[in-house]
């Protein structure tokens, strides 16, 4: 049966899972990408290089982050959370939030064997996004 999840189930949903997928729009059509972040209560952390997810986000503050916890096709979990794209400048925040995340993520290289290829490396872009909305379900 389906059922809604409740705000605890939500935030435990969202704070335990380790892979999202993040939603945006570019060009009138939806992009949809992978991604590993951390998610604090209010915020999800999220870093990139360069590309079309932070130029759709620039363009289109507005995204969506979808996780999920599947057991088999009749136990699982679902949540998408709503909110607004802001990139973070802040050099003492940064080195937190990315401190934070190599943390939870050791074994994380793109970025890392991005810049080891390239002669000139790209900025790594921290940003997150500021959830207003949360809404999930749940089939058992």
């Amino acid at each position: 049966m389906i059922r809604r999840l409740d705000h605890e189930e939500e935030r435990k949903l969202l704070s335990t899972r380790r892979i999202a997928r993040l939603g945006c729009v570019i060009n009138g059509e939806p992009y949809v990408v992978p991604v590993n972040y951390i998610f604090d209560g209010e915020y999800a952390y999220v870093h990139s290089l360069p590309g079309r997810k932070i130029t759709a986000l620039r363009a289109h503050p507005r995204a969506c982050l979808q996780v999920d916890l599947i057991e088999d096709t009749c136990h699982w979990q679902s949540v998408l959370a709503f909110g607004d794209f802001e990139e973070i400048h802040d050099p003492t925040e940064r080195a937190y939030y990315l401190g934070k995340l190599l943390a939870r993520y050791p074994l994380l290289t793109p970025v890392e064997s991005a810049m080891a290829e390239d002669a000139e490396p790209p900025s790594i872009i921290l940003f997150r996004i500021r959830i207003d909305k949360i809404c999930g379900i749940s089939e058992s």
